[in-house]
Order: structure tokens, then sequence, then C-alpha cells
């Protein structure tokens, strides 16, 4: 099954639900509802789902901040930054190349907000998502010891917005 029969569109408030079991499915960390509908509402173009026959098989959600550059930048000065807060496929749905394809549009949509460089962290042991996002032209900016609740490692990853 190819990742064609899959559309990708921007999510809406009745998408929250399958998206919040997406995320408790397949995702340690885990955002109330009221987190997932606060970002839906400041940045509903680079909030997106991939939905095949009515349901949803993956998202993206990404936020917008302010800060400092990354480590590629030799300016120092405040940058507007992409942040890839949560993305994820259910199981069923991976190796399809769906991933990609989200962070490919929601990284379009943290563009055209205004999005310098684009930012995440991502468990230092999984492999597949690192890999991803390497070939999608993501660096290690650092090592964010015991970031996530379990006390696991992170690191963090950045690209310039100008590279898509």
């Amino acid at each position: 099954m190819a990742n064609e029969d899959y559309v990708i569109r921007h999510a809406e408030t009745s998408d929250i639900h399958q998206v919040m079991r997406i995320n408790q499915v397949t995702l340690p960390e885990n955002y109330p509802y009221p987190f997932f509908i606060e970002i839906l509402k400041k940045y509903p173009r680079s909030f997106i789902v991939a939905e095949k026959d009515g349901e949803i098989a993956g998202y993206m959600m990404n936020r917008i901040e302010k800060g400092l550059p990354g480590v590629f930048n030799t300016k120092f000065h405040r940058v507007t930054k992409g942040h890839v807060v949560s993305i994820a496929v259910l199981p069923e749905h991976r190796k399809r190349g769906l991933g990609k394809r989200l962070m490919l549009e929601g990284m379009k949509a943290m563009k055209d907000y205004g999005a310098e460089e684009f930012v995440l962290e991502v468990r230092i042991t999984n492999e597949a998502a690192l890999a991803m996002y390497k070939s999608l032209g993501f660096t290690v900016e650092r090592e964010l010891r015991g970031y996530y609740h379990d006390g696991e490692s992170a690191y963090l990853m950045s690209k310039k917005a100008e590279d898509i």
C-alpha cells in the first residue's frame, strides 16, 4: 500500500480524539486534550494528519517559537523556529513514507508561519526516527540528558528552513 493512498490535510477539532489515541498508542509522552486544542487553535496550518478511509493514521503537531538560532547560524539574533512538538504514525501504517511525508508538509506549513529553522527533540534510542530526520537534513545540536520523564536522554536536532 503506497503512501499515495493517504490524504495529508490540516487537522480539525473533530480529529483530536483520534490523534490523542495515536499519541497514547505510539509514544510514552502523552499530552492532555487542552494542549492539542491549544496548538490546533494557535497554529492550525501546521497541525496536520494523514488520513485513510476516514481514519487518522498519523499526525504532526507543531508550534512556532522565538529563540536563539541553532549552532549552524553564525548570527546572534532571535529567530523564528518551527518546533516539531509531536509526530507519530500508527504501527500498522509505518514503512510507507508517511512520517517523511508528514514532516515535509509540516515544515512547509511552519515556513509559511515565518520559521527560519526547525527544531525537534528525539529519544537517543529511536534509531528509525533519527535516520528519517537525518535523511531530511536535520543535524544533532546537542544531547539533552534526562530529557524524558523516564530519564532517557534526547537529541536536540535542527535544520535551516531554507533547505526545504
